[in-house]
This record gives structure tokens, C-alpha cells and sequence, in this order.
């Protein structure tokens, strides 16, 4: 019996979306939806658009918009269609009723592409975590979609076993991993009191997916992470200290890439991570400047930032990617304390950048200016290292400093 390997079929898919409204933000959601496609290994052959005043509760799109579909998807020799909205088990169940084809929606896309770029433990962790709770209530439903086609979108990564569990298992299984994620934040506290102990401050990289947050670590610290022009190229979070010209310290802390209609699930999963921008002192907002739905991104990242409760931060927003622009266009963001051009890639205003931290550092610190007897020189240690030493003489009377201190230092002088 010949066998075939059907994870390397090359998927065709066609994208269905409900416009609600004239003037929304439907088609821009189709044009990232087929990017999510593409990352995750399929070919877009057709993009279908309904006007609705709500989407169908039933069926997600209207009787009318289904017999086009189906009648699409024979003549496309299309394999399965792509909501761009996240389907309830009764939209997926009926639409695969009224079809017979693969249906799949932005979550099960996203979670997938997850899946396939997930490398670490937590990573992995989180993903399948996102994977079940998302499969746990639609159970019945995927194992007749999914047992049609044996590989491709939806099926891979570490929760493909889990489809033929009940909920009762796949219920236990989720409390395994909450308590595998519960050391991982414990983890992550502890490297935390770390670096408070260490009095060095920690500077948040947040931004859309593939806005060049990677590119940016990478520059500043020679991090060495994965830097694609993909969506969602790197999901474990890197943390890396950045040497400031001054001789100051700051830790800069890449996260996951932020989408629009990012999936609850996904928010949930990966908390632990994200919640690396709660407890930051400074957060780089990078933005792509040569993305024509630039304020809609922006507009994503602070409505993420507030629902994972980031506030009372300095907000630094840097606009990336100046090398793909012509023209020099005026850049705004009123939200933010600081805003900036720069090009990650070709390290256009980093220096600035540079200064603007340095800044900010010097607002949480405080100017000496005192002779210290000889024998306290082991000040001048504590100085270099958490704070900053401008200027040291050794004179007949001591050692004359000129210094910036952490204000939690300030007493020892």
C-alpha cells in the first residue's frame, strides 16, 4: 500500500470575513489574515467579504454567502476556508454541515503558527495550553473537521495528541500545565527581585507582530534572536543588559508580538510572559513607520497594554523602519513621553535613543558631590556599580566623587 505524507499538501484556503459596518477595518483584518496564512504554510486563492449588520450567530456568515462559498471553493480546488473571526463550536460545526471542507478560524491560525515557532519549555507549555482550552469546548467539532486531512494547519505542535481525549482528560492536562506555568512565574518573579536587588532597571520592548522588535534587541545588545519578516518570527521572550554609553545598565526584555483580535486564549497563556511589560520601568513601544495601518497598530498595542493592566510607565514609541521611507513624514504619539525615528536594521537614532534612556535612568537617581575618607572607598565600588560615576579625585582629604546614586543609595552618603 503506497502511503502519502500529508502534513507536506500544500493547503489552498479561502478567507471569509463579516463587514459590520462601512468604513471598518475588515479588509485591512483580511490583508494580516492572509499573512497569518502564508506563515502558517497555506496559499490564499480567493478572499470573500459579507456585509452584515451582526455576524450570524448560526453559521457565522448568511445562507446566501454560504452557497457562493461553496460554490468558490469547487472552483478554486480550495482544501478549507479561514474565518477571520474567532468561531463559536456552533458556527464551526454548521459551516462544516453546510460545506464539507476544513473550516478553520484567526485563532486556530494563530495557535498554530505558535505551535510551529514555540523552542523553549515555556513556550511550548503556553502554546499547548492555548491549544486546549481552545479545543476543550469545541472537541466534537474538530475531531470530524480534522480527521479529514492528516497534517496541515491546526494539527501540529504539542497538542495534536490531545485531540482523541475527552474533556475530562484534556481538563486535567490544563491543570497540569497551570502548574507548570505557576513555577515558570515564579521563575520569572524571582529573576525579577534579581534584578531589583542588582537596582538595575528594566526597559520593555512591546510593539505589533513584525514591527522589528527583534531587530532592535539584536542591535542594541547583539542578542542573537531569531529576526524574520514574518509574522509572530520569534515568541519566547529574551532578556539582555544594554551598556549605556554614561556606563549605566538597563535590561532590555523582547515579548511576543502583539495582533489585532489577539485571542483570549492567547492572553491567558502567555500572561507570564507579557506581563514582563507590567513590571518594567520603561516600555519601547516600536512601531513599523512604513506600515500603511500604522495608528490602527498603535491603537492594538495600547488597548493590549491596558487589558494586561501596563500603566504609569515612561512610554519611549519609536518609529521603525525609516529605511523603507522617502519622504520625511512627521511622526506623533501623544501617549507617549518620548517619540522617535529610528531604523533598527541600519541603527538610524539609536544613539539618541541611547541618550533619551540614560535621561530617564538620571530621574531615579540623585547628584552627589562629596569627599569620602579613604576609608569608605568601598562607596565608590557600590557607585560603579549601580549608579554612575562622573568624576573621582584622590585628594589629601579623601576621595572627591561626583556621582549619581539609586535614591534607595542615597542615605549612605
Amino acid at each position: 500500500m503506497e502511503l502519502f505524507d500529508l502534513s507536506d499538501v500544500e493547503e489552498r484556503v479561502l478567507l471569509v470575513g463579516v463587514q459590520e459596518r462601512d468604513g471598518d477595518d475588515t479588509e485591512e483584518s483580511l490583508q494580516e489574515l492572509a499573512e497569518l496564512a502564508k506563515t502558517a504554510g497555506a496559499k490564499v486563492v480567493g478572499t470573500v467579504i459579507q456585509k452584515r449588520e451582526a455576524i450570524h450567530p448560526g453559521t457565522y456568515v448568511g445562507k446566501g454567502k454560504i452557497d457562493e462559498i461553496r460554490t468558490l471553493l469547487a472552483a478554486l480546488d480550495a482544501t478549507g476556508i479561514v474565518c477571520d473571526d474567532e468561531l463559536s463550536p456552533v458556527q464551526m460545526n454548521n459551516l462544516q454541515q453546510e460545506l464539507d471542507t476544513k473550516v478553520m478560524d484567526r485563532t486556530l491560525l494563530i495557535l498554530d503558527i505558535f505551535a510551529d515557532h514555540a523552542t523553549t519549555k515555556e513556550g511550548k507549555i503556553q502554546v499547548e495550553l492555548a491549544q486546549l482550552r481552545y479545543r476543550a469546548v469545541r472537541l466534537v467539532g474538530l475531531r470530524s473537521s480534522l480527521s479529514r486531512l492528516g497534517g496541515g494547519i491546526g494539527t501540529r505542535g504539542p497538542g495534536e495528541k490531545k485531540l482523541e481525549m475527552d474533556r475530562r482528560l484534556i481538563k486535567e492536562r490544563i491543570s497540569q500545565l497551570k502548574k507548570e506555568l505557576e513555577q515558570v512565574k515564579r521563575h520569572r518573579e524571582l529573576l525579577r527581585e534579581g534584578r531589583k536587588r542588582d537596582r538595575v532597571m528594566t526597559a520593555a520592548i512591546v510593539g505589533y507582530t513584525n514591527a522589528g522588535k527583534s531587530t532592535l534587541l539584536n542591535t542594541l545588545t547583539d542578542a542573537g534572536v531569531l529576526s524574520e519578516d514574518k509574522l509572530f518570527a520569534t515568541l519566547d521572550p529574551t532578556t539582555r543588559l544594554l551598556e549605556l554609553n554614561g556606563g549605566q545598565r538597563l535590561y532590555l526584555t523582547d515579548t511576543v508580538g502583539f495582533i489585532r483580535k489577539l485571542p483570549h486564549h492567547l492572553i491567558e497563556a502567555f500572561k507570564s510572559t507579557l506581563e514582563e511589560a507590567k513590571y518594567a520601568d520603561v516600555i519601547l513601544h516600536v512601531v513599523d513607520a512604513s506600515n500603511p495601518q500604522m495608528e490602527e497598530q498603535m491603537f492594538v498595542v495600547y488597548e493590549t497594554l491596558r487589558e494586561l493592566e501596563v500603566r504609569d510607565k515612561k512610554i519611549i514609541t519609536l518609529f521603525n523602519k525609516q529605511d523603507k521611507l522617502e519622504g520625511r513624514e512627521i511622526f506623533r504619539d501623544f501617549k507617549a513621553d518620548y517619540a522617535l525615528k529610528i531604523s533598527a536594521r541600519t541603527g538610524e537614532g539609536l544613539e539618541e535613543l541611547k541618550e533619551i534612556l540614560e535621561k530617564i535612568l538620571a530621574e531615579n537617581q540623585i547628584y552627589v558631590e562629596r569627599v569620602l575618607d579613604y576609608q569608605d572607598a568601598g562607596l565608590v565600588q557600590l557607585i560603579r556599580k549601580y549608579g554612575q560615576l562622573i568624576e573621582e579625585k584622590y585628594t589629601e582629604k579623601g576621595i572627591a566623587i561626583k556621582a549619581r546614586v539609586p535614591r534607595d543609595l542615597y542615605g549612605k552618603f
